[in-house]
């Protein structure tokens, strides 16, 4: 594990605008902020039809910025077919290789999401695990057969093979999310849990790595929303709206697991999360406007990286 913190964040929709110069300048602000990634997520149809492509999203990321690094923090690789995502996995590796991390999840927030998709929500974790088994080795450039529960595969291959293999992190929590993180990822993508759950999480994964003979982890990371600014009472309630308009329910539900005030505030509550292994972290800013978000989220990086690492 690179006991090196790295620090990003999620624009969200304020990335995603018609309008290439802004992009450019969002991204170009966070390198010289020091951020070291942007994390973009993938939604189909949420909470009755809000979302963005993750690849799509992606793409425009790396093609924007020659070195900021992008985490897709989660795709719903579940609602795809492999060979798809697969496809997708490797002509993006030959726009910007090694400056992809794919995070996937299993969706299940909405729904409707899901049976819109034609995905029964009860199979959501068997179809996660042989699309993951299946990614793995369309990543080789094998020529590969399979006759699974959801997907066949007559003589398929994925050509050209990522020079540099793209990482697979798992996200989730719980006993599952160990287990599968063991059994087909890189690594484990925490968001919605505290400091102590996180730590309880991450070593089981280093215990099952190190049981199953694997080399790793090498990722350990922890998306977290915040409300930045140097007001806290403001940013808490900011922070609070923003998440209640997403997820549709109240802002005390997020309270214990989001942070808010300012960077040093945010960096004293992520520091436990440090301390319990996370190294690769994503702020989703709330804030006055996305260039403060981009100023201030390079703020708590500096207060992270000046904690000393834990080995």
């Amino acid at each position: 594990m690179n006991p090196e913190i790295e620090v990003g964040i999620a624009l969200n929709d304020d990335f995603l605008v018609p309008d290439p110069a802004r992009r450019r300048t969002l991204l170009a602000r966070m390198e010289e902020v020091g951020l070291n990634h942007l994390t973009v997520g993938d939604h189909i149809s949420f909470h009755g039809g809000a979302g963005f492509d993750g690849f799509v999203a992606a793409t425009a990321a790396l093609v924007a910025s020659e070195r900021l690094n992008v985490l897709m923090g989660v795709y719903l690789a579940g609602l795809r077919h492999p060979m798809a995502t697969a496809r997708q996995i490797a002509t993006l590796s030959q726009l910007a290789p090694g400056r992809l991390t794919l995070g996937v999840g299993v969706a299940g927030e909405d729904r409707r999401e899901v049976t819109n998709m034609g995905v029964d929500p009860a199979s959501r974790g068997r179809r996660m695990d042989e699309t993951l088994g299946l990614l793995r080795r369309l990543a080789t450039g094998d020529v590969i057969d399979h006759d699974g529960e959801f997907f066949q595969l007559d003589g398929a291959s994925i050509l050209p093979a990522p020079e540099t293999r793209v990482p697979i992190v798992i996200g989730g929590g719980g006993d599952v999310a160990v287990r599968r993180t063991v059994e087909y990822g890189d690594g484990w993508l925490g968001m919605w849990c505290s400091a102590r759950r996180y730590a309880a999480t991450h070593q089981q994964i280093v215990e099952g790595f190190e049981q199953s003979d694997r080399t790793g982890p090498s990722f350990a990371g922890l998306n977290i929303w915040v409300g930045l600014g140097e007001d806290a009472d403001r940013a808490r309630a900011a922070l609070g709206d923003a998440m209640s308009s997403l997820y549709n329910l109240p802002p005390e539900k997020f309270q214990h697991i989001s942070a808010a005030g300012t960077p040093d505030d945010v960096a004293e509550f992520i520091a436990p999360y440090v301390e319990g292994g996370a190294r690769t972290i994503t702020l989703i800013p709330i804030s006055d406007s996305a260039d403060e978000a981009v100023e201030l989220s390079g703020q708590v990086r500096d207060r992270l990286r000046s904690l000393a690492p834990v080995s």
